[in-house]
């Protein structure tokens, strides 16, 4: 059974990548099977604990939900399964006190070894989206200023965080942890692509070309928000806000830029 794992890294195209791939779920379909995030969230939250501590417990539970993936496949299904999900890779680095994808060779290297001993002939690949240093450090960030009550200033987060985001780094050290292959594309280099990151997942996944010129286009997932939009919501952060009226306020901005334009 061929198996390609696309599992990150955040802010890098994953969001447009699962996004594509449900749009035209039922024209992949007749090709590979594919499960994203919704369809394996115990894993996911697994891998996204056990990257907090690396405790062996959490590993633990990592090994078993993956085990209940592999064993529960159809063995009469002989399309290739496709799995994308980021937080494969454990949780968004920048907070909770994390500072990198550290705990990713190891999941990855369990993932592979679960795989092989509850398949007769997994054959795997690992497939990773990454990111110039500077715009994913400015994507997480803003991703970090949205998503929770993060006060971190810009330039202090920017500035204890340059020294950590080397994703092609992170994608060697994977790929020293496991024996499968492992690939890789950059954000950028997808740029001028109709299809976006999801044309060099579709290489690695070795979609037929009538699959590819078949599949509905998407624009940008998630994108970050400006400068001037973020401030707003930092300030919200550090208010003293109720959690209730903290989100509102913050729902309030971002409706309000979309109002405008998007400017």
């Amino acid at each position: 059974m061929r198996i390609v794992v696309h599992a990150g890294f955040h802010k890098t195209g994953t969001t447009s990548i699962q996004h594509m791939m449900r749009r035209n779920g039922k024209r992949l379909a007749r090709h590979f099977r594919i499960l994203t995030r919704r369809q394996i969230p115990a894993l996911c939250e697994a891998a996204r604990a056990f990257s907090l501590k690396q405790d062996p417990a959490e590993l633990g539970f990592f090994t078993y939900e993956a085990a209940q993936l592999f064993e529960t496949l159809d063995p009469d299904d002989r399309r290739p399964l496709v799995v994308s999900s980021e937080d494969l890779s454990g949780h968004m680095p920048g907070r909770f006190g994390l500072t990198g994808y550290d705990a990713a060779p190891r999941l990855m290297a369990v993932l592979e070894q679960v795989a092989r001993d509850c398949l007769p002939d997994p054959r795997i690949t690992f497939f990773f989206t990454t990111r110039d240093t500077k715009h994913w450090l400015r994507s997480t960030y803003a991703q970090h200023v949205r998503a929770i009550r993060f006060t971190e200033d810009r330039e202090a987060y920017l500035a204890r965080m340059q020294p950590h985001g080397d994703l092609a780094g992170a994608v060697t050290d994977i790929a020293n942890a496991v024996r499968a292959p492992v690939r890789h594309a950059t954000l950028e280099s997808c740029a001028g692509d109709p299809l976006g990151p999801m044309s060099p997942l579709l290489d690695v996944m070795q979609a037929p070309e009538k699959l590819r010129a078949r599949l509905t286009a998407l624009p940008p997932s998630n994108p970050s928000f400006p400068d001037h939009v973020l401030d707003r919501m930092l300030a919200l952060n550090r208010s003293d806000l109720g959690h209730d009226a903290w989100v509102a306020a913050k729902k309030a901005v971002m409706e309000e830029w979309r109002a405008q334009g998007s400017k």
